[in-house]
Protein backbone atom coordinates (compact mmCIF):
# COMPACT_ATOMS: atom_id res chain seq x y z
CA UNK A 1 0.00 0.00 0.00
CA UNK A 2 1.17 3.29 -0.83
CA UNK A 3 0.66 6.23 1.00
CA UNK A 4 0.56 10.01 -0.61
CA UNK A 5 2.54 12.25 1.54
CA UNK A 6 1.78 15.96 1.13
CA UNK A 7 5.40 16.62 0.89
CA UNK A 8 7.75 13.32 0.17
CA UNK A 9 5.40 11.75 -2.64
CA UNK A 10 4.29 8.48 -2.28
CA UNK A 11 5.47 6.15 0.51
CA UNK A 12 5.58 2.58 1.41
CA UNK A 13 3.26 2.10 4.09
CA UNK A 14 5.94 0.00 5.87
CA UNK A 15 7.69 2.91 6.70
CA UNK A 16 4.78 4.12 8.73
CA UNK A 17 2.64 3.06 12.11
CA UNK A 18 -0.71 3.19 11.99
CA UNK A 19 -2.11 4.99 15.49
CA UNK A 20 -6.08 4.72 14.95
CA UNK A 21 -8.82 6.91 14.78
CA UNK A 22 -7.99 10.42 13.64
CA UNK A 23 -10.94 11.30 16.57
CA UNK A 24 -7.85 11.04 18.75
CA UNK A 25 -6.84 14.82 17.22
CA UNK A 26 -9.97 15.71 19.63
CA UNK A 27 -8.25 15.32 22.76
CA UNK A 28 -10.82 16.64 25.32
CA UNK A 29 -10.07 19.27 27.88
CA UNK A 30 -9.00 17.94 31.54
CA UNK A 31 -10.17 21.06 32.99
CA UNK A 32 -13.86 20.93 31.87
CA UNK A 33 -17.12 19.93 33.47
CA UNK A 34 -16.89 16.17 33.03
CA UNK A 35 -13.53 15.75 32.09
CA UNK A 36 -13.17 11.99 33.63
CA UNK A 37 -16.14 10.31 31.34
CA UNK A 38 -14.88 12.48 28.30
CA UNK A 39 -11.57 11.09 28.92
CA UNK A 40 -12.93 7.61 29.51
CA UNK A 41 -14.55 7.92 25.88
CA UNK A 42 -11.44 9.30 24.28
CA UNK A 43 -9.36 6.38 25.12
CA UNK A 44 -11.61 3.30 25.51
CA UNK A 45 -14.69 3.82 22.90
CA UNK A 46 -13.84 3.51 19.12
CA UNK A 47 -15.78 3.07 16.20
CA UNK A 48 -14.52 -0.18 13.99
CA UNK A 49 -15.86 1.34 10.50
CA UNK A 50 -16.69 -0.94 7.22
CA UNK A 51 -15.57 2.30 4.44
CA UNK A 52 -13.96 5.45 4.38
CA UNK A 53 -12.44 6.51 7.42
CA UNK A 54 -10.04 8.96 8.98
CA UNK A 55 -6.83 7.49 10.32
CA UNK A 56 -3.55 8.63 12.23
CA UNK A 57 -0.02 7.30 10.69
CA UNK A 58 2.87 8.18 12.01
CA UNK A 59 6.25 8.57 9.68
CA UNK A 60 8.30 6.58 12.01
CA UNK A 61 10.96 5.85 9.13
CA UNK A 62 10.93 9.20 7.17
CA UNK A 63 10.69 12.77 8.43
CA UNK A 64 8.96 11.34 11.29
CA UNK A 65 5.95 13.36 10.57
CA UNK A 66 2.09 12.72 11.65
CA UNK A 67 -0.21 12.04 8.93
CA UNK A 68 -4.36 12.16 8.86
CA UNK A 69 -5.10 9.78 6.23
CA UNK A 70 -8.12 8.81 4.62
CA UNK A 71 -8.86 5.32 3.46
CA UNK A 72 -11.08 3.02 2.66
CA UNK A 73 -10.60 -0.06 5.58
CA UNK A 74 -12.82 -2.08 2.59
CA UNK A 75 -10.44 -1.71 -0.37
CA UNK A 76 -7.51 -0.30 1.34
CA UNK A 77 -8.18 2.51 -1.34
CA UNK A 78 -6.45 5.53 -0.10
CA UNK A 79 -8.42 8.58 -0.56
CA UNK A 80 -6.26 11.64 1.03
CA UNK A 81 -3.63 12.36 3.12
CA UNK A 82 -2.43 15.54 5.00
CA UNK A 83 -0.45 16.11 7.79
CA UNK A 84 -2.39 16.17 11.09
CA UNK A 85 -0.85 19.69 11.65
CA UNK A 86 -2.84 21.02 9.60
CA UNK A 87 -5.97 18.89 10.12
CA UNK A 88 -5.82 20.13 14.08
CA UNK A 89 -5.15 23.99 12.85
CA UNK A 90 -7.75 23.92 10.84
CA UNK A 91 -9.85 22.46 13.53
CA UNK A 92 -9.04 24.96 15.59
CA UNK A 93 -9.45 27.73 13.50
CA UNK A 94 -12.98 26.39 12.95
CA UNK A 95 -13.68 26.20 16.60
CA UNK A 96 -12.36 29.87 17.73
Amino acid sequence: MLIPHPLLGPRDAQEFTYLGDAALLARPDGMAEGALGAFIDYVYLRDNPAGVHRELWFHEQGDRSWLVVTRNTVTHEIIDAQLARDVALARKGAVA
